[in-house]
């Protein structure tokens, strides 16, 4: 029986209290995300955006969750009630989940498993189901309209991230999310003598165009402007959310949030050095490296929600050309030149 404890039942409750602390931080993190997107936005525009709730507005976010949970969820007499329901759940676990393999600092992972990368774009291309339940099972064109455009929009740029990815992995030679961060550490700047400069060694510079175009397909991927065509208010009366209310659409999204998170995640450990600090010297080493961590996914959430502020809308037949036309011949093409320079070169990982 001490041995059953000890292999099974100690690991177990350690993997819970780790699931527990990674949720309860990232829940906050994302409720003053969340408060940033529209205090940035409202910035832009010259208003002051939410200030009324706790100082500065610093409690709105809990202000709009205790409203929503409280609020009586409305669910339409033609849907299917049972799929209904079940959409934004989906969403949001799925979106939740891709956060056991994301390692926030050295060592600070649930699951270190040699397929992160892959895990993690698993759960991306899953997350398109709960848009299309909740579109079919609304039984309303307007959500339906949504979902068909949400599954053909991530269908679209998902290509374009692999392609990204591949690049990426070339010059590591490994799919581990760790690993990706510690190939960072080492690079250009060993190169030409100023091995402190550990930004330098990031993959942003030597592959900024992909930088760019997983910035921009990650902006398509999570529905965010000027890519939010599912949910687009002035043609679908918010997409396929349009029949939700209540926690159903709170789920909804949160499940969005978390996705969000995730790309900025991603774009901190795959170009910006994860939990490294941008020059190797003090008083930078002495921050944790979780710090780094989640001041590069601020910075990365920061540009999304200037891109929202600023970037007005595209139409639909633009949204599929970029993505067909222009990044993936773009993208392919870069996974030829990469895997060509590392061979000649021999700084494949």
């Amino acid at each position: 029986m001490a041995e059953f404890v000890d292999v099974y039942v100690v690991p177990f409750a350690i993997i819970v209290a780790q699931s527990l602390a990674l949720l309860a931080s990232l829940l906050i993190i994302i409720a003053y995300l969340l408060l940033a997107d529209r205090k940035i936005w409202a910035a832009v525009q010259l208003r002051r955006g939410p200030n009324v709730v706790g100082a500065f507005g610093l409690l709105q976010s809990f202000a709009d969750l205790l409203k929503f949970v409280i609020k009586e969820p409305v669910i339409p007499a033609g849907s299917n009630k049972g799929v209904f329901l079940l959409a934004p759940l989906v969403s949001c676990i799925l979106a939740l989940s891709a956060w056991a393999v994301i390692p926030v600092a050295d060592g600070w992972v649930i699951a270190d498993i040699n397929v992160g990368i892959l895990y993690i774009f698993a759960i991306s291309s899953l997350g398109v189901y709960g848009v299309i339940m909740g579109g079919w099972a609304s039984n309303s064109k307007y959500p339906f309209l949504g979902a068909l455009r949400s599954a053909a929009q991530m269908v679209s740029y998902e290509v374009s991230i692999g392609f990204v990815i591949i690049t990426v992995l070339l010059c590591v030679g490994s799919l581990n999310l760790t690993a990706i961060v510690e190939a960072q550490s080492s690079g250009l700047a060993d190169r030409i003598g100023l091995p402190w400069l550990t930004f330098l060694n990031w993959y942003w510079l030597p592959l900024f165009p992909m930088f760019v175009i997983f910035f921009i397909s990650a902006l398509a991927e999570t529905n965010r402007p000027p890519f939010d065509l599912p949910e687009a208010e002035s043609e679908l009366v918010a997409g396929f959310m349009v029949e939700y209310s209540s926690t159903p659409y709170l789920l909804f999204m949160l499940g969005e949030y978390v996705a969000i998170t995730t790309m900025c995640a991603l774009m901190a450990i795959l170009f910006m050095g994860g939990w490294l600090p941008p020059v190797d010297v003090a008083p930078f080493n002495w921050l944790p490296g979780v710090f780094w961590f989640v001041f590069k996914v601020c910075l990365a959430f920061f540009m999304f929600a200037m891109v929202k502020a600023m970037v007005p809308r595209y139409r639909y037949d633009q949204l599929m050309r970029l993505g067909w036309k222009v990044f993936l011949p773009i993208s392919l093409a870069m996974v030829v030149v990469v895997a060509g320079v590392l061979q000649v070169t021999g700084w494949a990982g």
